[in-house]
């Protein structure tokens, strides 16, 4: 159990981690000029997944606090 709250915590820091360098490389490459408005909704579509996947893992790792 403890091999798994451990494993799932460092996929939760590395999903936050590429979650940020995602932010910043989509803040750099909306000052470009010329805008690639096709990888930029890219990259921004893969963020959102990411967010996604990390909302998921964190309800998962939360202790049940209902009973």
């Amino acid at each position: 159990m403890d091999e798994q709250l451990h494993s799932l915590t460092r996929r939760l820091i590395e999903l936050r981690m590429e979650h940020a360098d995602l932010d910043a490389m989509i803040d750099r490459m909306a000052e470009q000029a010329p805008l690639d408005e096709l990888a930029l909704q890219r990259l921004k579509k893969r963020r959102l997944a990411l967010r996604d996947m990390i909302a998921r893992l964190e309800v998962t790792s939360e202790p049940d606090d209902r009973a």
